[in-house]
């Protein structure tokens, strides 16, 4: 997920902690990072899911709770096929 602005009186720090508390309500969380590529703050979420159409929801789930805290600007959800992560969705 691509963030943007943050939100009035939310420090840069809560953005993570967010994004995982709400995959880790719905899924099972693998793992959560923050990187900055090309300038954008890049926020990865790791979870389990069944199937894609769940992997979809969980995903709807963890964009909308973050965006209370930062405009989630792009969400992509892909899929470990072998040994590379292909797009779903």
């Amino acid at each position: 997920m691509t963030i943007g602005m943050l939100r009035p009186g939310v420090s840069p720090e809560r953005v993570q902690p967010t994004a995982a508390d709400a995959a880790e309500e719905v899924a099972v969380l693998e793992s959560s990072s923050v990187d900055v590529v090309r300038g954008q703050a890049r926020l990865v979420v790791r979870f389990t899911a069944d199937d894609v159409e769940l992997a979809l929801q969980v995903a709807r789930h963890i964009v909308t709770s973050t965006d209370h805290v930062a405009q989630a600007l792009d969400a992509v959800v892909t899929e470990r096929d072998g040994g590379t992560w292909r797009r779903v969705g």
